[in-house]
């Protein structure tokens, strides 16, 4: 998945209105984008999903000297390896089936302005290298084609992976990753930083909350809100506001209408969720020797076991790509599921783009 961004002519898009806090983690971070912003450097910023990484990437452009021109983003555990090249490099047309034109690449998109990398850590192995070339010689050649094109590109690639421990076993090449963190920054999660949360809540109202159903929280909500740990970060707690200004428009929400709120959607254990995906795999499922007394007499109408559980499945699924905004690997991760199996399993319920 990738989006290309030019920034308005608000001058409101700035470091204060993208970077949300006054925790010292937060006053920290923004420290370090306005001393890089203003240089070339290659930028990784490191920090648990769901954490805000994206926003600081925009922050760096819109304080840095190529604002003016294009913010590409890419994630690169979005996209099919057979197909990341042709959307980083370009391709000509007719160069592969389905080429019917000539395209170019994230890179020359953002020529004179900043390409961002989310999830560089899951990019294949084959990839790593061309990236590599591609930094170095500051040139990209598109698929299918002979010629080198110059880009004048930033590069500000962000995970939520252990690189270290990704080059320790040879899934990541250290001479990429030396290239792409010249400037690494890394951000706290959520449970790091709690005063941040009020101003965050303050944030997302407002981007949020239509004028004719303002939603308010008790002072005694936004305590429960800041003592929650949030495993999802910045990302869980804006769904939770946005689950409350969808049920309680017009009310001032209560301390036990956010636990409810945070409990709305529980996830399954690993345990569980590793039985759904046997249940319902091709094989005939296994006849247990004291099965459970079914909620409904199977004397009466016959239960489709294979569909209950199916249908379970999907929507876990469903909730996890919600969950991750729709990437794919963030979504696998939370089911415990390699990048692949999930996408099979996506297909399989016609969850998968076209």
């Amino acid at each position: 998945m990738s989006c290309i961004w030019a920034p308005p002519a608000d001058p409101a898009n700035t470091i204060e209105s993208l970077i949300i806090g006054v925790s010292p983690g937060i006053s920290e971070l923004k420290y370090l984008i306005r001393q890089v912003a203003p240089t070339n450097a290659s930028v990784i910023v490191t920090g648990p999903s769901g954490a805000g990484k994206e926003m600081v990437a925009r922050a760096i452009h819109a304080e840095s000297h190529r604002a003016a021109k294009s913010y590409v983003a890419v994630n690169c555990g979005a996209i099919p390896r057979e197909l990341l090249e042709s959307e980083l490099f370009g391709h000509e047309k007719g160069s592969f089936t389905g080429a019917v034109a000539q395209r170019k690449g994230r890179f020359e998109e953002a020529d004179g302005g900043t390409l961002f990398l989310d999830e560089i850590g899951d990019m294949p192995a084959d990839m790593q290298v061309k990236l590599l070339r591609v930094l170095e010689e500051r040139t990209v050649q598109r698929v299918g084609g002979r010629g080198e094109i110059g880009v004048d590109t930033r590069i500000i690639s962000a995970t939520h992976r252990d690189i270290d421990e990704a080059i320790e076993e040879q899934r990541f090449r250290e001479d990429l990753f030396y290239r792409l963190s010249v400037f690494p920054i890394d951000i706290l999660p959520l449970c790091d930083r709690r005063e941040d949360v009020p101003l965050l809540v303050r944030h997302f109202l407002r981007q949020m909350a239509d004028s004719k159903q303002v939603v308010r929280f008790s002072p005694a909500a936004i305590d429960k809100l800041a003592a929650h740990n949030w495993p999802g970060n910045v990302r869980e707690l804006r769904n939770v506001i946005e689950r409350a200004v969808i049920l309680y428009s017009g009310q001032t929400v209560s301390a036990e209408q956010i636990e409810l709120l945070i409990a709305r959607r529980p996830r399954m254990n690993r345990q569980e969720r590793e039985a759904v995906w046997q249940a319902s795999a091709e094989a005939a499922p296994s006849i247990a020797a004291e099965p459970a007394t079914p909620a409904v007499s199977m004397k009466d109408a016959p239960v489709d076991l294979r569909a209950m559980v199916a249908e379970m499945e999907r929507e876990q699924i469903v909730e996890a790509l919600r969950l991750g905004d729709g990437v794919v690997a963030e979504a696998a991760r939370m089911l415990s599921l390699q990048r692949t199996t999930l996408i099979e399993k996506m297909r399989k319920y016609g969850l998968a783009k076209a």
